[in-house]
């Protein structure tokens, strides 16, 4: 009896460790220290995904353990494609900043050119936005607006234009016959979906499209026609067809955005922690 409450106090205290970590970590050593628990299954499910994530954000904050171990993943294939030129960019920053086993490792693989990681970046800093229903922006201040939001979600700017002008023609007025709202037409499930809890403030309502298209994105696999198709039609049209539609509006529409955007395949973005996992 003694064992099992000693045991369940064990894992309620890791648990508790890990939500105030996920909600309060601020150090470069403590997201170290989760990532560790991620790539190698420790307290939590294995998340390789996760522990790339967390050890960036470490290794931009000048970890230079976060970093050595970046090189590792990429150098070992552990959770992502092996890219040796990427671990070397890894091992070397790692080396700057004082990792005696990075310096080894760039010693024994000196023939390999570095490469940087394009993968990780630092984090824009969040839109903020105080902007009354009524307003109409620009197209030029929606653009700004467009330039810092998509990269919060790994996605290129230019998609998110381009389906702004086939939503709305950067009308954040607009309300379609479907009670579509706004500059990216959200309509109230997908906005509640996607946590908007204003959607004719322009900067929410670019926020929630963008997320969905994240989402979309990621769900088929960075393929832009049917992932526009779904943002028209929904993913599970797409799902049914194996592809875009054979409805004259959905097709018509992912034309519109791919003679604006002129690209068929986006890189697939990494999840993010705010997923909504449906």
């Amino acid at each position: 009896m003694i064992a099992i409450r000693l045991l369940l106090g064990w894992l309620l205290s890791i648990s508790a460790t890990l939500v105030l970590a996920q909600d309060s970590i601020d150090t470069a050593s403590d997201l170290r220290t989760l990532a560790l628990r991620y790539e190698h299954g420790r307290g939590v499910k294995q998340d390789y995904a996760e522990a790339y994530r967390l050890y960036c954000k470490a290794a931009l904050l000048g970890d230079a353990q976060a970093a050595y171990n970046l090189g590792w993943m990429y150098f070992n294939g552990r959770g992502l494609s092996r890219k040796a030129d990427v671990a070397v960019g890894w091992f070397m920053r790692a080396a700057k900043t004082g990792d005696v086993y990075a310096a080894r490792m760039l010693v024994r693989y000196q023939g390999i050119t570095p490469a940087d990681d394009s993968d990780c970046q630092p984090e824009p800093a969040p839109v903020t936005a105080s902007i009354e229903p009524s307003s109409n922006p620009s197209r030029k201040l929606v653009e700004s607006w467009v330039s810092q939001i998509a990269p919060q979600y790994s996605i290129d700017p230019r998609l998110v234009l381009a389906v702004i002008q086939a939503e709305s023609g950067f009308n954040s007025s607009a309300l379609s016959s479907k009670n579509a709202q706004g500059l990216m037409q959200l309509i109230p499930a997908t906005a509640e979906r996607f946590g908007i809890k204003d959607v004719w403030n322009p900067v929410e309502n670019i926020k929630g499209g963008t997320a969905y298209l994240h989402w979309l994105l990621r769900h088929f696999g960075g393929n832009v026609e049917w992932a526009v198709a779904a943002y028209n039609a929904g993913e599970r049209t797409v799902e049914q067809y194996q592809g875009v539609p054979p409805y004259r509006e959905t097709r018509n529409y992912v034309q519109r955005i791919l003679a604006t955007y002129q690209k068929t395949v986006h890189p697939v973005p990494p999840p993010r922690s705010d997923d909504r996992l449906f």
